[in-house]
């Protein structure tokens, strides 16, 4: 297992002070956050793109994934405005361009939801069809990953379950983000809710919450038990990021929670490996 963490604690921060610090503390890889100030799809030009594929490889670092802004806003791929559907289409596509340029190995797409009197039928509908676009635009030069969200994020792929689904319409021809503060509010299992998925078609976002709403906290801080998850991990032989993703009330001061984090899963990793030997 490696270890990774977002962009988005160092909002206030470019995205070339939040990679200096998240290389300074020891993490293994960045994952992009694809909003402004960081990486947003019309922000960047081929010479920023250069320079931070440039300062990721100098600074020892690999990018682990790139994640567009999606939840809540901008973009919504299964809302019945044809407008909006295919602007958000574009915008992704866009996204894709700038995490392929980068160099990330994946890119998380969000399932959108239903807005008020369309129903779940046309909503799955419209998401699959416009997942299918972004696949075939995509083809063979990143890989398309889908992030079940919380209940209070998405009507459509709310659990682990319900992203196995949309794998199975598509084929087998997409990929998994679980993130364990989603499962956790959702009352799934956090421990083993992923089993039963291709290991290399799999990516965490790992943080924690006291299982009300998804707070984004600090891995270890909240509610949540990770034991019995992180020795899954192992058994299944997982070799991919454990990427932490924090939330906003860190802005102001990420340093402290990006490395609390990043002991924390390494505390983890250790344990499992003496237990492993033992």
């Amino acid at each position: 297992m490696k270890t990774s963490i977002s962009t988005f604690p160092y909002f206030y921060y470019s995205l070339e002070d939040a990679i200096e610090r998240i290389a300074s503390f020891g993490y293994d890889g960045v994952e992009i956050w694809g909003g402004t100030p960081h990486a947003y799809a019309y922000d960047m030009t081929s010479e920023k793109i250069e320079k931070i594929r440039d300062m990721v490889r100098n600074a020892g670092l690999n990018i682990s994934g790139f994640i567009p802004a999606q939840f809540r806003y901008p973009t919504n791929i299964a809302i019945d405005d044809d407008i909006i559907r295919n602007r958000s289409i574009d915008y992704l596509k866009k996204s894709i361009d700038i995490a392929v340029a980068l160099g990330a190995p994946l890119i998380s797409i969000c399932p959108g939801h239903a807005r008020f009197g369309q129903s779940y039928e046309s909503a799955w509908s419209n998401m699959i069809d416009s997942i299918s676009k972004l696949m075939e635009y995509s083809g063979n030069t990143i890989n398309l990953m889908l992030e079940p969200g919380n209940r209070y994020e998405t009507d459509l792929v709310v659990t682990a379950e319900d992203g196995k689904r949309v794998v199975k319409d598509l084929g087998n021809r997409i990929g998994l983000v679980l993130d364990t503060g989603h499962m956790f509010v959702n009352r799934e299992s956090v421990s083993d809710g992923f089993l039963g998925i291709e290991n290399n078609m799999l990516h965490f976002h790992i943080d924690d919450n006291m299982g009300v709403t998804d707070d984004h906290m600090v891995p270890g801080t909240g509610r949540m038990d990770y034991e019995v998850f992180f020795q899954n991990l192992k058994r299944i032989n997982y070799e991919g990021y454990i990427t932490v993703e924090l939330g906003f009330q860190y802005c102001t001061d990420p340093d402290p929670a990006v490395l609390k984090s990043l002991k924390f899963i390494n505390s983890k990793i250790a344990v499992n490996n003496r237990e492993g030997l033992e």
